[in-house]
């Protein structure tokens, strides 16, 4: 089997109360049905319950198993993971999603979870979209504790007014929420364990209350965090550099990293041209280590054509 050309996966869409059908209208995608509110697209994904697939029938999982050296580099060959280490998503948020949180590493194991860290870029932001992440200034976890009790949670979690463009880390153990009104691009650890803390009171698409995890969150929740901001954008374009994954926003003609060295890219906005390819805004593709220099230029259609640059440290 041969890596010589751009991998491309089809994206694996999910259906929640929050979702919309944005990603029809905003990216242009065929969803797979005319109705149901599709809140995710799983477009990266190493997990046996919605494990991406190429057109040529080869999962993510067989390819960082079976031929991780020509995929992945050299340098991913020490990873002792045995998935895939990223997921990457993009949300559509027509509602608020739970106020919730992802354990940290150290309690994951404890509550029967797997750790989350992760990040956000808002690929659009309606005007008035709001974000929530950590915690108001002075709020302790006996206010916490009340406002769960008063069923006023919103009212002790930091806000942010969401813009297009903007990037937030969300740390495992940091609260959170995406407001109503957002797309978003998420990348993070290859985890799916959210603990739900409040959720708005409202029911789900079975017309049931959804579970909520209030033991678990407030064992997870770091309640000496406070008023986190945005992402300041580098000069590189570096957005996030942490131990499980960097990624930049880029523009303008690029080298996309170099032979040997894999990455994956997703267009925001516009089209770039990778190897003979054209990637529209909504679509992924994993750049192999084996593709050659000459097939590594990005060429954008125009000044706002924007990618993201993925990557798994080493």
């Amino acid at each position: 089997m041969k890596f010589n050309h751009l991998i491309r996966f089809t994206p694996i869409y999910q259906s929640r109360v929050w979702g919309g059908r944005r990603m029809e209208t905003l990216l242009g995608v065929t969803l797979p049905d005319a109705t149901t509110p599709f809140g995710e697209a799983w477009t990266v994904c190493d997990r046996p319950e919605a494990p991406s697939v190429t057109s040529d029938g080869v999962t993510l999982h067989e390819l960082w198993t079976n031929h991780r050296e020509a995929v992945f580099g050299k340098a991913l060959l020490k990873s002792t993971s045995p998935t895939f280490p990223l997921l990457m998503k993009i949300l559509d948020a027509c509602d608020d999603l739970s106020i919730q949180v992802h354990p940290p590493a150290s309690m994951a194991e404890e509550l029967k979870g797997e750790p989350k860290t992760e990040m956000w870029y808002i690929a659009h932001a309606d005007p008035g979209a709001k974000i929530y992440a950590g915690l108001k200034p002075g709020a302790t976890r006996a206010d916490f504790e009340t406002a769960l009790q008063n069923g006023t949670v919103a009212d002790v979690v930091h806000v942010i007014e969401g813009r297009t463009g903007d990037c937030l880390f969300i740390p495992s153990g940091r609260v959170h929420a995406i407001g109503a009104g957002l797309l978003i691009y998420e990348i993070q650890q290859n985890s799916d364990t959210t603990y739900r803390v409040f959720d708005w009171n409202r029911v789900g698409l079975d017309g049931k209350p959804r579970a909520l995890h209030v033991q678990e969150s407030m064992q997870s929740i770091d309640f000496t965090d406070f008023e986190p901001g945005v992402q300041q954008v580098q000069s590189n374009g570096t957005l996030v550099n942490c131990e499980y994954f960097n990624v930049k926003v880029l523009s303008g003609s690029k080298q996309a990293g170099v032979p040997g060295e894999s990455l994956t890219l997703a267009v925001v906005s516009g089209k770039i041209t990778v190897d003979g390819t054209t990637l529209k805004a909504g679509d992924f593709a994993l750049v192999p280590a084996t593709l050659a220099s000459s097939a590594r230029l990005v060429k954008p259609a125009d000044a706002e054509s924007q990618w993201l640059e993925i990557r798994v440290p080493v």
